[in-house]
């Protein structure tokens, strides 16, 4: 017998239950594809948007320069101690050899009298080897003149007792005594001779080392004497005695600066410069400011590369004659050339580079901003330089992005 198989329809209430389910589903997938793309919400009076132009770019560094002496030399103690006395301010203009004050160091003082006296000792036990050495010389000289003078006698009585001897009037016992005595006086001037060169020989090696020892004493001696009057401190050039302010009982450091004194010769300008620059600033590159008026051309003369604060250290010199007026810690505003003018595109500073570091910007279209990889070359105080990723004419979102860094897309509201 043959069954009828029936064909299994949905209701039309299933059919509801299955549509709002993959709706459900389709919403869901929606929502979470639009939850990664993140979107903030800025409003437009908050945020600057400049155009990248394409222009002459002035590749310049503005620095902050002071004016610092052409030359100012640093004054220091060679010992470390207090201030005993001061002898004049700050502010001063001093000569070469002026005092200024007194340093204060008893064990120091200590040390100096000891290794003087020791000095002086060794100084006297070396002059009284040389004492010792010229009384031997003399000695031996004596002796010398001793032994000759006996042997001129012995010579004689020899010659008279051998003629004596051959007429026969003394007997051969009394011509072998005087021919005796001959032979030993002739024996010992040889022995005292041959004494005398090796003493004049070790005499001469001991004096020279006495001389050199001495030499190095008295040089020592010297040397205590001076630091003794190092602890005096005293102008070593002439000049306008600054960065100078000791009081009585301050204590100071072996070689710590004291002050300095500025020796009047001219003016140059020193500036910190952004450690960005440090493998761009060279000597001899050209900077230019204005005082008075008058724009002042100057060259760069000193590179200082150590980094304190993010900022490294120039030196700049005036082409010419510096202006007149200038005194020491007053600010000019100078721009420093790193390299000739070139066309290129620009894009104005601004805060949003301490975000991306420059490896990105929010470009606007159509009231919307969105992210865009570039590549930025040089900056000036005014611009920076793109390479690639943007064209003339982008609007680029130049504030800071502190607010949306995380976010991918901004909406402007006007």
């Amino acid at each position: 017998m043959d069954k009828k198989i029936e064909k299994k329809r949905f209701s039309t209430k299933t059919l509801l239950i299955i549509g709002g389910a993959i709706a459900f589903v389709v919403v869901v997938i929606y929502g979470y594809t639009l939850s990664l793309k993140k979107v903030y919400s800025a409003d437009a009076d908050k945020l600057t948007i400049s155009k990248v132009e394409y222009g002459d770019f002035e590749d310049v560094v503005l620095l902050n320069a002071s004016v610092v002496p052409l030359t100012s030399v640093i004054v220091s103690s060679s010992e470390g101690g207090t201030v005993a006395e001061i002898f004049t301010e700050n502010g001063a203009s001093v000569v070469k050899g002026t005092p200024l004050l007194r340093i204060s160091n008893s064990n120091a003082m200590l040390s100096y009298t000891s290794s003087q006296t020791a000095a002086t000792e060794q100084i006297n036990q070396l002059r009284k080897s040389r004492l010792d050495l010229e009384q031997n010389q003399r000695v031996l000289n004596q002796d010398l003149l001793d032994v000759e003078n006996n042997l001129r006698t012995a010579a004689r009585q020899y010659r008279l007792d051998s003629a004596l001897f051959n007429k026969k009037v003394i007997t051969l016992q009394e011509f072998n005594k005087s021919s005796q005595d001959y032979e030993y006086y002739q024996g010992k001037r040889k022995i005292v001779r041959q004494a005398i060169a090796q003493e004049n020989q070790s005499r001469k090696m001991q004096l020279a080392q006495i001389d050199q020892s001495m030499g190095q004493m008295n040089e020592s001696l010297e040397m205590i004497r001076k630091n003794i009057e190092n602890m005096t401190i005293k102008a070593p050039v002439s000049g306008k005695l600054s960065s100078y302010d000791p009081v009585i009982g301050k204590s100071y450091n072996s070689n710590e600066m004291i002050g300095k004194i500025d020796v009047l010769q001219g003016y140059k300008l020193q500036a910190g410069v952004d450690e960005y620059y440090i493998n761009r600033v060279k000597e001899g590159q050209t900077a230019n400011c204005e005082f008075n008026g008058k724009t002042y051309n100057l060259t760069v003369s000193k590179v200082i590369p150590e980094v304190t604060a993010g900022q490294f250290q120039v030196e700049m010199v005036f082409k010419g004659a510096a202006p007149e007026g200038l005194r020491r810690g007053l600010s000019l505003q100078t721009k420093l050339t790193l390299s000739d003018n070139s066309k290129s595109l620009l894009l104005a500073q601004g805060q949003f580079f301490q975000s991306t570091g420059g490896s990105w910007v929010f470009v606007v279209n159509n009231g919307k901003a969105t992210k865009k990889n570039v590549k930025i070359g040089r900056k000036n105080y005014l611009y920076y330089e793109i390479l690639d990723g943007l064209q003339k004419g982008d609007e680029v979102i130049t504030s800071s992005y502190d607010q949306f860094n995380q976010y991918d897309q901004v909406e402007i509201n006007k």
